[in-house]
């Protein structure tokens, strides 16, 4: 029954509904993904920068990649090319480009609807602009309990499944063992609040994902000259022109398009919540930075992933005795050697960490929309995903895996329902960005402009924002 429930919600109802959404958003938006791609980069230049007692752009950003980057740049890229042939990546990059449109309204939402906690932190996402705009409760406690369900709950024990499973694959290390080890380090960071584990993300995250990719710099460039051919390859298999592969042009669209949808998270609900700590001057700034963040992720570390199986002939016409993480650690050991089995574990690792801190951190979101600032309930929380984390690096989880892939198809359509009632109020907030930068300001928010929305004055205090504007390098 769950397969039937997710082949109907990941093969046809949802590929459907983010797709016409995200081309809907990137054709009135005017290609805002595309108009504001020099200044994602520029994010990086705010790494440093902090405004006091708040958490920076840079490390919502990291927060984000955090979550996005996970098993499926690995794991999901490889069955993508294994089920959809090689084509299936030239869909994961259309995928990823149009849900860069989505990610940037959803986020920008987040941000406008954000509110102003009393540690000096924020809360925000899908919930909080579904009562804020919509006036839907209701809405937004649906949307509450399948986050909380999904993210705070399953895939935290399926992400510790999926560190013990590749520890003792690769290196001998019992499943209890990598459970322990797990829980003691995520337990010093996650009763730190959110931000301490944002300082985590900020610093691991970068090595993680920079080690990945000239990890794949190192393959391509033992392998040079074959590169126009995988490329080639790529693009003749999405348009059913490789028919040794796969089950031609259809095969590769629907694999490409649903792995990409799984791995980058445009639409799914799930970043806003993060993109909405961040103190920035606009909100349109955060809808910029979250757009990079699905690049990153599709568009660069999934590539990664690709092209070192590609280059490597472990993918063959027919089938490949080898599928999933295996795939991946066959072909890096083919190109450098049998080290690079054990590179992928490590990745693999501290992918699967930085998700379970972000899953958490989700799931803490839900708890506070329910119960605001309870110190007691976020304790019994943390104990509980703590438990859940050692539980899950002993459990064969595949049952638990099918029903968070449901509550999660039902969490992007509640929050698809939502984006699509208020594109015109992320519209009007859009605009109010364009103006100011083509104006050659930094952009600020200035709630007065927008009477009409609930918006909390405390989350956007006017003399602060005037302070970033005028102390932030960059967008």
């Amino acid at each position: 029954m769950l397969e039937a429930i997710n082949d109907l919600l990941w093969s046809k109802v949802l590929i459907a509904a983010l797709i016409a959404l995200g081309l809907a958003f990137t054709i009135v938006s005017r290609f805002v993904q595309f108009r504001y791609f020099l200044q994602m980069f520029a994010i990086v230049r705010q790494a440093f920068h902090h405004e006091a007692g708040h958490l920076s752009s840079f490390q919502a950003l990291a927060l984000s990649v955090a979550g996005r980057v996970g098993a499926g740049n690995i794991a999901g890229v490889a069955v993508a090319l294994t089920l959809g042939g090689p084509g299936a990546i030239f869909w994961m990059w259309i995928v990823g480009l149009v849900g860069m449109a989505t990610s940037y309204f959803e986020c920008t939402l987040a941000q406008v609807f954000k509110n102003a906690e009393p540690d000096g932190t924020y809360r925000g996402g899908p919930a909080y602009y579904m009562e804020r705009a919509l006036r839907q409760r209701w809405m937004a406690m649906l949307f509450s309990v399948l986050l909380l369900v999904t993210f705070g709950f399953a895939f935290c024990a399926l992400q510790s499944y999926t560190v013990a499973t590749s520890l003792d694959d690769a290196f001998g290390i019992p499943p209890y063992a990598s459970g322990i080890g797990l829980v003691v380090i995520l337990g010093l960071i996650i009763f730190g609040g959110v931000k301490r584990i944002a300082d985590v993300a900020e610093i691991v995250v970068p090595v993680m994902a920079i080690g990945y990719f000239v990890m794949a710099i190192v393959v391509i460039l033992l392998k040079i000259d074959e590169i126009p051919a995988v490329f080639a390859t790529i693009f003749r298999s999405a348009f059913g022109l490789e028919p040794a592969f796969a089950g031609g042009m259809g095969a590769a669209i629907l694999l490409g398009v649903k792995r990409g949808l799984f791995s980058n998270e445009a639409g799914l609900g799930s970043a806003p919540n993060v993109a909405a700590v961040a103190f920035i001057p606009h909100p349109g700034n955060q809808g910029i930075v979250q757009s990079f963040s699905v690049f990153i992720d599709t568009l660069i570390m999934c590539t990664c992933t690709a092209v070192i199986i590609l280059l490597s002939g472990v993918l063959v016409p027919g089938g490949s005795d080898v599928g999933g993480v295996a795939m991946t650690q066959s072909a890096l050991a083919a190109e450098v050697g049998e080290w690079g089995r054990s590179f992928v574990s490590v990745a693999l690792l501290l992918f699967a960490f930085t998700s379970i801190m972000y899953n958490y951190y989700l799931g803490e979101n839900s708890l506070n929309f329910f119960s605001g600032e309870n110190k007691t309930l976020f304790t019994i929380y943390r104990i509980f995903v703590l438990a859940l984390v050692l539980w899950g690096a002993m459990q064969d989880l595949s049952t638990v895996f099918s029903f968070a892939d449901v509550t999660m198809g039902l969490l992007a359509l509640v929050n698809l329902a939502a984006l699509a009632l208020l594109f015109k109020i992320g519209l009007r907030v859009m605009k109010d960005f364009d103006r100011q930068f083509a104006a050659g300001e930094k952009p600020v928010f200035d709630p007065a402009k927008f009477p009409d929305l609930d918006i909390d004055p405390e989350a956007w205090p006017a003399e602060k924002a005037a302070a970033v504007r005028s102390a932030a390098p960059g967008t």
